[in-house]
Parts: structure tokens; sequence; C-alpha cells
């Protein structure tokens, strides 16, 4: 598995595995993305801030994720001081036909990369409350639970926040 930032010309692509993962989200009651979002445009602007990675198997695009600094104001609200920088993975998802193979476990060690190379010592990360996936894996990974959270731009919906320190 190779792990790389993405391109411009990875976009068409990248928008097949969400349209693969997405349907699957909403099967299993996670209703977090849909058919506006994410979108191209919110790639494009990843991209052009160069914290879109991608996991690539054989030349296919196997997962992404998103690798930034963005924290929500809605973070606070679990204790966290949300003006210390800290590295925060967003748009984690991986194709099915990749699940099970260490694509987002890959993605998320990237991200504790991405966080040594800059001296940040915290990871962060949120998931709906209906992805049974992400929240057996971050605590593998070391993430402590921190509390559940609404966010502003997806009404209705609740999220768990986990945090990691290095």
């Amino acid at each position: 598995m190779l792990i790389r930032l993405a391109t411009l010309t990875d976009i068409p692509q990248i928008m097949l595995l969400i349209a693969e993962v997405v349907p699957l989200m909403n099967a299993a009651g996670n209703m977090q993305w849909d058919n506006t979002y994410p979108n191209p445009a919110v790639f494009e602007k990843d991209i052009a801030l160069n914290q879109l990675w991608l996991a690539e198997i054989d030349g296919d695009i196997a997962g992404i994720s998103a690798i930034t600094t963005d924290q929500e104001p809605e973070y606070a609200e679990v204790g966290w001081d949300i003006n210390e920088t800290a590295i925060v993975t967003h748009r984690l998802a991986v194709s099915p036909r990749y699940q099970g193979k260490g694509v987002a476990v890959g993605l998320m060690l990237q991200a504790e990369q991405v966080a040594i190379n800059k001296g940040i010592s915290k990871l962060r990360v949120d998931t709906n409350t209906n992805n049974q996936a992400t929240q057996k894996l971050f605590p593998k990974l070391g993430y402590q639970y921190a509390g559940e959270i609404g966010l502003g731009f997806r009404p209705g919906m609740r999220f768990l926040c986990y945090e990691k320190e290095l």
C-alpha cells in the first residue's frame, strides 16, 4: 500500500470511491454523507491545502483522508482547547473493495506522521454515532474517547470525539 498526497487528477477516482461508500454508510444508518457532501469542491480545497491523502493499492485508490488542523467550534464542548493546534482527521473513507486490509489504519498512521513532522502532539477525530467501524478502530490506535457533540453544519446528528497524545 502506498500513501501519498492527492492531486487534482485523482478527483474522478475519489468521487467513485465516495459513490461506493455513501450508500453503505446510509444503509447502516449513518447519514453523515450524502449526494451533496463530500463533493469535488471539498476535495479540491483539501488538495490545494496539501491535506488530502490517499492510500493506493495496485494503482487503485483504496482510501482517502483529509489530515488537517481544522477544529470544529463544538469540540470545546468535550473540554478540548480548540486554540491549541492539533492534527484532525476528516473525511476518512475506505472503498468496500479494500475494507479489512489495513487502509484506515495506514491513513490514521499517516496523520501521526504529519503530526510528528509538524511538531504537533495532539491528534483529534470525530465520528458519527452510527459509525461502528471507526468506534472500534480509534481506541485500537490509542485514541481516547472524549465525549459526544452535535455539529452545527450537520443538524440532528451526534458525533463521538476521540483524542490521542503523542
